[in-house]
């Protein structure tokens, strides 16, 4: 595996927009035309309640960032009282099958015992037009093989197969500092339609490192040799791991091959997390989170031969 060679923030927050006062998180792209893609994101507004917002973005002839203009509206916003998404609405993956578009997002509400519930949605939309969820309620929600929570949905169509890789909370644990923190490894599930999902609690990816606690935000790409993946791994801070595989379901982790590390100054010299990548104008490349989980902005990088 090549290295990523970063260009720099492609997207700082804030936005001076009322529904975006903080944070560009959890990017995904979606491609637009030959020189630009849609950015899909998380903001967050003034009470801290997440939006989906979307940008443009624009690429110059060496695969770089060159113009990024933000639609004045969010794409998605909270539910409604007393909904798994009342609290906010975070991007997760974005999917085009049968002339519609399918977003998948992360709902969360508050908690007593624990900080937060989360949970898989969905919204859908034909052309231009507004996204509508399917239902009020989560396509993923509580269940037996996840009973407390379902986050990061990254969903590709093979075939007609729906399959989607997701992060499944195995427990609140309390920590010494008398903080709460969860305990995630990644998922798999298997669709018809996209919105019901067959889970049996195949584990892809668990927590193998010391000190590691949470495995998430898969993003999955399908080269003629492989699939390959691309998570967010948790210990003292975010760092950014690699797994590849056969079929989807068996995965070998191997963040050596990550090729993308902290910086040693700027928006990401504490953390990095969040990755999203995609193949645009013949190039790979990487979206991503670096310190305050999105505070900073999204960064952009390239890979490299």
């Amino acid at each position: 595996m090549s290295s990523w060679r970063k260009t720099g923030v492609a997207i700082s927050p804030p936005f001076d927009l009322p529904w975006a006062a903080s944070h560009a998180a959890l990017p995904f792209a979606h491609p637009c035309d030959a020189e630009s893609v849609w950015i899909y994101f998380t903001s967050r507004d003034t009470a801290g309640r997440s939006q989906v917002a979307r940008a443009r973005m624009w690429l110059d002839a060496d695969g770089e960032p060159a113009e990024i203009r933000i639609d004045p509206d969010p794409v998605l916003t909270p539910g409604g009282r007393g909904t798994f998404d009342d609290s906010g609405a975070m991007m997760s993956c974005l999917v085009s099958d049968g002339g519609r578009e399918w977003l998948y997002y992360q709902g969360w509400a508050l908690g007593v015992t624990v900080p937060f519930y989360v949970f898989i949605g969905c919204a859908t939309r034909t052309g231009e037009a507004s996204f509508e969820r399917v239902s009020p309620a989560p396509v993923l929600g509580p269940h037996s093989t996840d009973p407390i929570m379902c986050a990061s949905a990254w969903v590709m169509v093979e075939e007609g197969r729906w399959r989607m890789w997701y992060g499944s909370n195995r427990g609140w644990v309390d920590e010494p500092d008398g903080s709460t923190e969860y305990r995630v490894q990644v998922r798999y599930a298997e669709s018809e339609d996209g919105v019901s999902w067959n889970r049996d609690g195949h584990v892809c990816l668990d927590l193998s490192k010391p000190g590691e606690t949470t495995l998430t935000r898969p993003s999955v790409l399908r080269d003629p040799d492989r699939y390959r993946m691309w998570f967010s791994h948790r210990g003292p801070a975010y760092r950014i791991g690699y797994a590849e595989s056969a079929d989807g379901l068996e995965w070998e982790r191997r963040d050596d091959l990550a090729g993308i590390d902290v910086s040693e100054s700027g928006f990401d010299s504490e953390m990095i997390e969040y990755a999203c990548v995609f193949d645009h104008g013949g190039r790979r490349h990487m979206l991503y989170n670096g310190n305050g989980f999105g505070a900073t902005g999204i960064g952009h990088a390239v890979l490299e031969d």
